[in-house]
Order: C-alpha cells, then sequence, then structure tokens
C-alpha cells in the first residue's frame, strides 16, 4: 500500500473487530452505564438528604433549645427513615453493581471462550469438508476404477472359458497324440529289436563261416602235422588247439580307428546310440557333445547340448535313439532330443551330486542315482519325481533289469549291490562285495550284471541265481576312478573296462581269459562303451581324450 492507506486499514480493522466483539455485550453496557447513572443520581439525592439532615438537626436543635416542640421530632424521625431507606437501596444498588460487573467479567469471559470453540470449529468444519470433497473425489475415481474393472473381469472371463475350451481340445488332441505316439514308439521297437535280431544272426553266421574256415584250415595243419608226429597224438592236439582258442576272436577290437579331443578338461562318460553310429560323451566342461563315427577316418561333431552348470557324469539314450538324458554334479539331470539338440527337462530335487541317469523302460520315465544316498524316478510327461528310494549310501551307477523298468539295479558306496521293485519302497535284497562299486552293465538277454569294483576287480552275477559266477582281474588292472564304467560287448562274450594305466581291459567272459590290453590313452580311462551292432569300442579319458576302437 502507498503513503497512509495501510494506517487507514489498520483503523478500519481495529473498529470492525471493536464492533463485532463489543455488540454482544451493547446492553449490558447500557445497563451497566443506567446502574452508574442511577447511583450518581442516589449519591446525589444521599447527600442532599445529608445536609437536609444537619439543616434540620440544626434547626431541631436551636428549636428545641427555643421552644422544644413535638411536631419537630416527628419530622425527624421520619426524614431518619427516609434517610436509612435511602442508605439500604443505595447498598442495594451498590451491591447490584458489583452482581452486574461480575456478571459482565463471566459473560467476557464465556463470550471469549466461545469465540475460541466457534473459531475451532470453523477450523475443523472447513478441513471436514475439504476431506468430504476429497473422498468424494476419490469415491468417484474408485467407482470408475470398479466399473472398468467388472468389465476387464467380464473380459477375462469370456478369454478363460474360450482358453478353457481350446484347452480341453488341444488336451484331447495331445492325449491322441501321445497315445499314437506310444503306440509308433512300441512298434519302432519292435522293428529295432527285430532288426537287432536280424544283425546277431547275421554276425552269428558270419562268425560261425569265419569259425569254420579257421576250423578246416586247422584240421588241414594238423593232418600236416600228424604224418610227421605218432599216430594217436593228432587228435588231442587238435583239441587242445581248439581250446586255446578265443572265442570270437576276430571281433577283437584291436586298432584304433579314430582318435580325438573330446572336450576341453575331463572326459567321465561315453555312450553309443542304439541306432546309428553316433557316440555321445559327457565331459567336466558342463557339456554333452555327439560324435558321428560313420565315415570311415573321419570325426564329424554333430552337436554340443549345454545347459548342465557343473561336469557331466553320465549319458544314456533312450531305447529309440531320439532322447538322451545327462547326469550332473550341479545336482541335477537334463534330457535333450538328438534330432535337434535342445534341452527338453531339467529335473532338479537331489542334494548331492548326480552320478548317474537312466531312461526307466520308456522314454518318457527316467531313474537317476545321487550321492545324496537316494534314488528317484522321474516322470517327463508330468515334469515330476513320482518316487524316491532311500539307499542309505552314495549310489555311484545304477541299471533297470528288464524291458518295463520294473525292476532297478543299483551299485553303491558301501559295497552293496542292491535291488529294487519300484511297486515297493524297499529294496529287495543286495549283494555284498569286496570294495566300492563304481559302475554297473547288464547283458543283453538280462541274465547278467557286470560290476566293476574299487578293489580292482570286475565281477560277473548271474542274477538268476544272484551270485557272483566269475572275477576278472589282472596283476597291471587298476581301477582308475571310483565312476570308472565297464561294459559288456554287443552279444555278451566280451567285457571292457579302462584302467588307471591309461590302457582298456578286453576279458572274454565265458573263459575268463584277458584278450586284449588296448593301449592309446595318455592318463587313466574313465569310462567305455561298445556300439551295439558293429562292435566298435569307444574309451574316454581323463586327459580329454577319446578313441574309437575297431574296423570301421
Amino acid at each position: 500500500m502507498e503513503g497512509g492507506d495501510w494506517k487507514n486499514n489498520i483503523i478500519s480493522q481495529l473498529q470492525s473487530r471493536n464492533k463485532r466483539e463489543t455488540i454482544a455485550f451493547q446492553d449490558i453496557i447500557t445497563f451497566q452505564s443506567r446502574l452508574f447513572d442511577n447511583v450518581s443520581t442516589l449519591k446525589n439525592e444521599n447527600l442532599q438528604l445529608t445536609l437536609l439532615n444537619e439543616r434540620i438537626r440544626y434547626s431541631n436543635t436551636e428549636s428545641v433549645l427555643s421552644s422544644g416542640g413535638g411536631v419537630t421530632n416527628e419530622r425527624i424521625q421520619a426524614l431518619e427513615q427516609k434517610i436509612l431507606s435511602q442508605q439500604e437501596e443505595l447498598t442495594s444498588m451498590h451491591r447490584r453493581r458489583g452482581e452486574s460487573a461480575q456478571q459482565i467479567i463471566n459473560l467476557n469471559a464465556r463470550a471469549h471462550d466461545l469465540e475460541k470453540n466457534l473459531q475451532a470449529k470453523d477450523i475443523i468444519i472447513s478441513e471436514n469438508t475439504a476431506l468430504i470433497a476429497s473422498l468424494r473425489a476419490e469415491i468417484q475415481m474408485y467407482e470408475t476404477n470398479m466399473a472398468e474393472l467388472q468389465g476387464l473381469n467380464q473380459v477375462l472371463r469370456d478369454e478363460h472359458q474360450a482358453l478353457q475350451i481350446a484347452f480341453a481340445a488341444i488336451e484331447d488332441k495331445l492325449r491322441k497324440s501321445q497315445d499314437e505316439n506310444r503306440s509308433l514308439v512300441e512298434r519302432l521297437i519292435k522293428y529295432k529289436a527285430k532288426d537287432a535280431d536280424k544283425m546277431n544272426e547275421r554276425n552269428e553266421h558270419f562268425l560261425k563261416k569265419k569259425s569254420d574256415k579257421v576250423r578246416k584250415e586247422l584240421e588241414e595243419a594238423a593232418r600236416e602235422g600228424g604224418s610227421r608226429s605218432s599216430g594217436g597224438s593228432g587228435g588231442s592236439t587238435d583239441d587242445k588247439i581248439m581250446d586255446s582258442l578265443p572265442y570270437y576272436a576276430t571281433s577283437l577290437p584291436t586298432k584304433v580307428a579314430l582318435r580325438f579331443d573330446a572336450h576341453d578338461g575331463e572326459v567321465n562318460a561315453v555312450k553309443w546310440s542304439p541306432t546309428d553310429r553316433l557316440v555321445a560323451t559327457g565331459g567336466a566342461d558342463r557339456k554333452v557333445k555327439l560324435w558321428d563315427v560313420s565315415k570311415p577316418g573321419l570325426i564329424e561333431n554333430k552337436g554340443t547340448l549345454v545347459g548342465s552348470n557343473a561336469g557331466v557324469m553320465s549319458v544314456d539314450f533312450d531305447a529309440t535313439g531320439v532322447y538322451i538324458v545327462g547326469a550332473s554334479n550341479d545336482f541335477a539331470s537334463r534330457v535333450w532330443t538328438v534330432g535337434d539338440q535342445r534341452l527338453r527337462h531339467t529335473l532338479t530335487g537331489h542334494s548331492g551330486k548326480v552320478m548317474a541317469a537312466k531312461f526307466l523302460g520308456e522314454p518318457t520315465k527316467v531313474i537317476t542315482g545321487s550321492h545324496d544316498r537316494t534314488l528317484k524316478i522321474w516322470d517327463l510327461r508330468s515334469r515330476m519325481c513320482t518316487e524316491t528310494k532311500f539307499a542309505g549310501s552314495s549310489c555311484n551307477d545304477l541299471v533297470t533289469s528288464d524291458g518295463a523298468g520294473s525292476t532297478i539295479i543299483s551299485g553303491h558306496f558301501d559295497k552293496r549291490i542292491r535291488f529294487w521293485d519300484i511297486r515297493t519302497e524297499m529294496s529287495a535284497n543286495h549283494i555284498m562285495l569286496q570294495g566300492k562299486v563304481t559302475s554297473l552293465d547288464l547283458s543283453r538277454d538280462s541274465n547278467y550284471l557286470l560290476a566293476c569294483v574299487r578293489d580292482d576287480t570286475i565281477q560277473l552275477i548271474d542274477l538268476r541265481m544272484n551270485t557272483i559266477v566269475r572275477s576278472f582281474s589282472h596283476e597291471s588292472f587298476k581301477v582308475g576312478c571310483d565312476w570308472s564304467r565297464a561294459a559288456f560287448g554287443p552279444v555278451g562274450r566280451l567285457l571292457a573296462v579302462g584302467a588307471a594305466d591309461g590302457a582298456a581291459y578286453v576279458w572274454n567272459t565265458h573263459s575268463g581269459r584277458l584278450e586284449a590290453v588296448l593301449k592309446d590313452h595318455t592318463s587313466a580311462v574313465t569310462a567305455v562303451s561298445w556300439h551295439p551292432q558293429s562292435g566298435l569300442l569307444a574309451s574316454v579319458d581323463r586327459g580329454k581324450r577319446a578313441v574309437i576302437w575297431g574296423d570301421l
């Protein structure tokens, strides 16, 4: 404001406030002013009466002294009565004045309190008004949102209903496809079994012809030698020569067909595909690699299966060669498809290293064995563990003893081989060995079990009697590691196992004779695997090398 306007503004504000605060007490002030006027009037009257009284007394005194009349005394008494009444009235007026003053003070205080209460209530009213406005706006917003959500919910319900209908149709289609796929797989397995039987018949026929040829040559040689020796010794010499011949000696893979570096570190596992000349290897570099050896003198990497977070300890194909499972040190197992090399399932649930993983009769079921002393059965269709078996000891390897996968055999750290029926929780029985079991393998007819033991022996067990029928050992053979894998040959007449000196040892299972010691590795051989048809032998070691033995 300019000049003296602010002064005028302050004066006008003070005047308006004075007017606002005094208007409520205007009647009391007026009444008090009247009381003051009455008091002043009474004071004057009292003073005049006092003066009149003094004059009367003085005149009465003079008159008494002069005349002593009786009328004057009556007048004096009347005046005294009047004075007394006036004094009483004055006293009552003073009392009323005090009461009025006190009442004014009380009313002022009460008016002040009421004004404070009024101001506080005005503030509360304004705050509540603002709150009501904000709440109304919020209610409006929530109502709008609720209407939108109701509309969206209805849309989602409609979509969910449509998706349920589509899902039911797709599920039905999937069920039909699974049934069709199961029937096709069964047919394929039957065809593969027939092909394998035919191949075995051809091999047996070929080997029989070879054996007959060798027998004829030996007979001719015996006849030639018989003419130079005594007459009765020829037949016994021929029998001794025949007894000393190794069974299927010509099928021994004695030469190196291929050698290559399979991984960037230790190679822990090797397995041939049941249908192709495709070999899978698993290594400490967390990978599973597929190698094609169908071309003579040439090795081709068909793919690398990734997903493991630690070293791969075991690999296994299903009966059709379509799927491959790998067990890993990261407490999990994984299933890939061989054709497109995609990771299909990750099986987690163990609390220790998974040392072995095998398909359980069909491609939709897998069994795993772990250092956490448990075996777990997995259903790949539901992607969950359907059963856990508590073995009480770390599992190093396992096999299934029939096509349906109803019987499981596991080898353990506590030197026991345990037999399990998937229909019961506890193991049916067990066999005690003299050392930790590093691996198991089953013959093709499921009658014999091969166990590699840490006491540097290979035990052959007849499952029909649950007894050890033969033990294989050699003074130079030492098991190289706790997961060293031994394997039966294609027709069960041979077995192979890797050793700590970098050699692969091959024994004849019927005669117990050591047929060959295959030396090409420079470090301990960890695993071997026979091709199911051709008789090729694959071996891998702790120094990243893989070797293929035999004629391609």
